[in-house]
């Protein structure tokens, strides 16, 4: 097996999922006010329905997903899922009714899904010593998927609301072929298991992999960790209109700023740390720079000064490899698909849960009616929400690995 290649391929798939995501972003706003035919405040209504049904697909299909690649095997739904995604795509750019764009979401979501098949391939080609690191890269391959996705949707738009849509499609077929020509199949017999319902709708999933000793505690920490984290995209381009006078070119400029520090600091630094300090200690330490990160963020009010914590708000990325890694450790080779697809659920309600959280604590200390005007408050909570996972973690015992089942 060419496992560079194969690697390729997975870092490409992560970086085209998140691509595009931020690839239609740019239009969404306008193609929404061209079907409906509304103004920017219903279109705004619209674009969080579409990104809720985003998110709820992901909750709902990413056990049955990885289950899927556990039996059937990852290359399989990894490139099914790719050319699906390229199909929906064209949908979306043919689409002339909102609920054209609502079926293209529906379909957009399940096939995102597959992230956790590309997770558990990962943890298939990787010794249980380098999982993290490999999981870092993948952190990284998303980051970079972040920062290109919107400038390249910025750029397509100028030919558009449907181009960005188009570029998509392209970009997704064409690393079906690559993956088609590249990508060894990694499930074999020995590790092979059947397909059951039981487990792969989200409670049962959460039901079986919780029962693995010490996942029921680092599900929840990464639940909370994963609304933490979302006070960046979640509030942050409110917060530097409001507190620092930013207008749309800096926040997107400082957002990119952001996704950069994170894909170097997960593409460079999580192996050389996790060899050195371990993965337990890689975990605290990442979750104790986000807390100070948060605070640090909760009070600023000069925008250079928060621009400069960059580095500092990275480096604190370092947690979510490391904490994934000690997880797909802790499975038998034969539940890397399941877990994966458990984590994805888990992310993708904290992401439907973490938008309504940080966006009601700033409106509430925005207002008059707030004890104070503290614009950064949705990053304090987000300072106790660590400090918490911090306390949970370090009093979790080190999970034993799990035989085949």
């Amino acid at each position: 097996m060419n496992k560079r290649l194969a690697t390729t391929f997975i870092l490409i798939s992560v970086m085209l999922d998140s691509m595009g995501i931020g690839l239609i972003m740019p239009v969404m706003p306008d193609l929404i006010q061209e079907v409906e035919g509304q103004g920017i405040g219903a279109a705004a209504v619209w674009g969080g329905i579409l990104a809720t049904i985003f998110a709820a697909m992901q909750f709902l299909f990413g056990p049955t997903v990885g289950n899927l690649s556990d039996r059937y095997g990852r290359r399989p739904v990894l490139i099914i899922s790719l050319v699906i995604m390229a199909f929906d795509y064209v949908l979306m750019a043919l689409a002339h009714t909102i609920w054209l764009l609502i079926i293209g979401r529906i379909i957009g979501g399940i096939t995102a899904a597959t992230q956790s098949t590309s997770a558990a391939y990962m943890a298939d080609i990787s010794e249980p010593h380098e999982k993290a690191g490999n999981f870092g890269l993948i952190g990284a391959a998303f980051g970079m998927g972040f920062v290109l996705g919107p400038l390249l949707g910025g750029v397509l738009a100028e030919f558009g609301t449907r181009a960005p849509f188009w570029a998509a499609a392209l970009l997704a077929a064409a690393n079906a072929v690559f993956g088609y020509y590249v990508l060894p199949e990694t499930v074999t017999d020995k590790i092979r298991r059947p397909f059951e319902w039981r487990r792969a709708n989200p409670l049962g999933a959460f039901r079986n992999i919780g029962a693995l000793p010490g996942l029921k505690r680092l599900m929840l920490i990464t639940f909370v960790y994963t609304i933490a984290f979302f006070v960046y995209p979640g509030v942050w381009a409110y917060i530097g209109a409001e507190r620092f006078g930013w207008g749309p070119g800096m926040i997107g400029l400082s957002l990119g700023v952001f996704g950069i520090g994170i894909a170097l600091v997960q593409g460079l630094l999580i192996k050389p740390v996790i060899n050195r300090i371990g993965e337990r200690r890689a975990v605290i330490l990442g979750l104790s720079i986000d807390v100070l990160a948060f605070v640090a963020l909760g009070f600023i009010t000069n925008g250079l000064v928060a621009l400069a914590l960059t580095p500092l708000t990275a480096l604190g990325s370092i947690a979510g490899p490391a904490l994934q890694g000690i997880m797909s450790r802790t499975a038998s080779d034969d539940q890397q698909g399941e877990l994966q697809g458990t984590v994805t659920s888990i992310n993708a309600v904290a992401t439907i849960v973490a938008p309504l959280m940080v966006t009601q604590t700033f409106w509430y200390f925005t207002t008059d009616s707030a004890p104070l005007y503290l614009p950064g408050a949705p990053f304090l909570l987000s300072a106790v929400l660590t400090i918490g996972c911090i306390c949970v973690f370090v009093q979790t015992p080190r999970p034993k690995r799990a035989r085949a089942t």
